[in-house]
């Protein structure tokens, strides 16, 4: 079961939820907040796989939270769920450590998707948002990705494919390897290029 909290300051949003998440036999919610205060609280006590986080709330707001949170237990997740997705929500929240940002108009298939590819280690985000990160990263440095001194071939595979955008499952595939197999060059390649989640390893694959 993937254990997820749902951090929202509107009790409808977290109501329909709620109900989305608990009708898929895989997905159990464990407890919800209405501020970012309350959702470090709980995410210390519950320990969720994945935060389902909202940006705007009054007090502690979602990347204060996001951050809080990630700095107590590196390995949740959080998942940013917002109506914003402008550069001034999605490059704080990226900075904070979300592994995923997914915009509220997103049909509820994407989102259930998000919940389990962000708990497996991937990192979704909605069309539009991630268009805009590529073409960004496209912009600042149109040349192939980066070479990093110091990694293997297979790792330099590896990071070519995460700059592309591919899943942990789609470049097992490719590369013709296992996933845990693949799970292990990105952990290695977080380290080698001092890159705290995937998002960042993947701008930095493209120079951005």
């Amino acid at each position: 079961m993937i254990r997820v909290l749902l951090v929202d300051d509107q009790h409808l949003i977290r109501a329909g939820l709620r109900m989305l998440c608990e009708a898929q036999p895989d997905i159990e919610v464990v407890g919800e907040a209405d501020n970012g205060r309350e959702a470090i609280s709980l995410a210390a006590r519950l320990l969720p796989d994945v935060v389902v986080m909202d940006l705007r709330m009054p007090g502690v707001d979602g990347i204060t939270a996001t951050s809080r949170i990630l700095a107590e237990r590196p390995a949740t997740r959080v998942l940013v769920l917002t109506t914003f997705g402008d550069d001034d929500h999605l490059y704080p929240a990226l900075t904070a450590g979300a592994c995923g940002f997914l915009l509220k108009d997103a049909p509820p298939a994407d989102l259930l998707d998000g919940i389990r590819r962000a708990a497996v280690g991937d990192s979704p985000f909605s069309h539009e948002v991630l268009q805009r990160l590529v073409q960004r990263a496209v912009h600042a440095r149109a040349e192939a990705p980066r070479s990093v001194q110091g990694l293997t071939a297979r790792e330099q595979d590896v990071l070519d494919l995460v700059a592309d955008g591919l899943s942990n499952a789609e470049i097992a595939d490719r590369l013709h390897i296992g996933v845990t197999t693949v799970k292990t060059h990105i952990t290695n390649l977080m380290a080698k290029t001092d890159s705290p989640n995937r998002v960042r390893l993947a701008l930095f694959a493209r120079g951005a």
